[in-house]
């Protein structure tokens, strides 16, 4: 498993700001554009960025705590 496989992401609407936000509130606070499918792939694009520059200043990353409901009910 990838370490970018770890954390949870996705991409949703924002009907009060008018554009998809994608999120991954392990790593980052978000992002925002048009299109849900570019956004994912910018999205993944920094977080894999954010995990280089942790592994390259030698930190630890942050223990992934956001969890698809699924998998936490165990459904």
């Amino acid at each position: 498993m990838k370490a970018i496989d770890r954390y949870h992401k996705w991409v949703e609407w924002s009907e009060e700001d008018h554009v998809y936000i994608g999120k991954c509130p392990d790593l980052i606070t978000g992002m925002h554009g048009d299109d849900p499918v570019k956004l994912y792939g910018e999205l993944c694009e920094v977080i894999e960025d954010v995990i280089q520059h942790f592994e390259s200043e030698g930190h630890p990353l942050p223990i992934p705590s956001i969890r698809p409901m699924k998998e936490v009910h165990g459904s």
